[in-house]
């Protein structure tokens, strides 16, 4: 079985908007991202910032998907990506799972299915795309669940706030991007949403059919 977990807790201070009610298409982005996901997992998670965040979350959501998602929080406010991992895992059922953010408004599913299959190696602990300048993208990652979970739940233990710290623990395989272009030739996978030049962009980049709202594997 396969697990998603997508953060949407960050307070988007850069942009000024909550990045996960965005909308694309008349839908909010975390919509999109939860229907994408369902594609390649069984199972999602939604971590929010806080129980009232996950609880907004949901109702938003509610009657927008045919399937059900689970809504969890960050209850360690201060420790970013890393205690937001650790709480998605924690409710996620897969043996695998995929963490990301709920900024991305071109996520392929065709490159997280690859991410799947390369982390099906239980002798790694996970598959991270690397970038050509050495930059990790630790949350369009495939983890093996438990190995994650423990690693950044230690990692809060030591009062580690870097995601790379559990990363360096459970010896991920890394993943040249340039070797995900044949699924995805631009890479807009990893585009995500800091600016208002960002959102700009990508609601250009939104109309072009190339990278249409329908997605199929």
């Amino acid at each position: 079985m396969r697990s998603a977990v997508i953060l949407a807790g960050g307070n988007s201070r850069r942009l000024g908007i909550e990045k996960s009610l965005l909308e694309f298409g008349g839908r909010p982005l975390l919509c999109w991202t939860v229907e994408k996901l369902f594609l390649v997992a069984e199972d999602i998670v939604v971590v929010a910032r806080d129980r009232e965040h996950a609880r907004r979350l949901e109702e938003v959501l509610s009657g927008l998907l045919s399937e059900e998602v689970i809504f969890t929080w960050d209850s360690l406010p201060g420790y970013g990506p890393v205690a937001g991992i650790a709480a998605g895992m924690k409710r996620g059922r897969g043996n695998l799972a995929f963490a990301t953010a709920c900024d991305l408004p071109f996520l392929n599913p065709l490159v997280v299915e690859r991410l799947f299959q390369i982390a099906e190696d239980e002798s790694c602990g996970g598959a991270v795309p690397v970038q050509p300048n050495g930059f990790f993208e630790p949350l369009h990652s495939v983890y093996q669940k438990e190995k994650m979970q423990r690693a950044c739940e230690m990692a809060i233990q030591r009062g580690e706030r870097r995601i790379h710290a559990p990363l360096q623990e459970i010896g991920v395989r890394q993943v040249a991007v340039d070797l995900l272009r044949p699924e995805d030739p631009d890479l807009l996978t990893f585009f995500n949403l800091n600016t208002k030049e960002d959102l700009e962009r990508a609601k250009v980049l939104w109309q072009d059919k190339r990278y249409g709202q329908s997605w199929k594997l």
